[in-house]
């Protein structure tokens, strides 16, 4: 099973889509690798800068509607490609979130009021959160402080991301 966790990018707004993800441009790219450099390329946010703020996080918090816009494995792709594996967000588009666990990467959904909470009180500090897939606990650390917040995960989705994705899970079960 993969680690989920590491320092955290916090993407503050809302309906984040999957041509912002990764440009439709791209779509022609069949190796992960080569979507690595355009993840986040077209994203407008004041002061996120894709080539300094991206390297060296592997984990997202962002706001409700996580992926929403067009259908495409490209999207999780370009995550995993940077080494993002978990994304936490008060909601994700149905496709979108089904593509991270088929892709054995972990989508976490937690309350409006939570990311709220998160948001202000860790999005200035270094920080870093981790998924304890088997327990469904998030582990959230900056400045000493620990905050333990947990989270649901239905049965299939918990055996695709311990799996590594759903071609590991169905070469294990069929």
């Amino acid at each position: 099973m993969k680690s989920f966790g590491g320092s955290v990018l916090f993407l503050n707004r809302p309906d984040i889509n999957t041509d912002e993800i990764i440009p439709a441009k791209y779509l022609t790219e069949i190796e992960r690798e080569a979507l690595k450099p355009y993840l986040f390329e077209d994203l407008k946010l004041d002061g996120f800068a894709p080539h300094r703020d991206i390297p060296g996080r592997e984990v997202i918090i962002s706001r409700a509607n996580f992926g929403c816009g067009s259908s495409r494995e490209h999207a999780p792709w370009a995550l995993e490609a940077n080494g993002i594996r978990l994304i936490i967000a008060e909601s994700f588009a149905r496709i979108f979130r089904q593509n991270m666990f088929n892709c054995g990467l972990l989508a976490v959904e937690l309350p409006a009021e939570t990311i709220d909470r998160l948001v202000t009180e860790f999005a200035q500090r270094a920080t870093v959160a981790t998924a304890d897939v088997a327990r469904s606990v998030l582990a959230i650390r900056a400045d000493g402080r620990t905050e333990e917040i947990p989270f649901t995960l239905a049965e299939f989705d918990r055996a695709l991301v311990e799996a590594g994705g759903w071609l590991e899970y169905a070469d294990t079960n069929y």
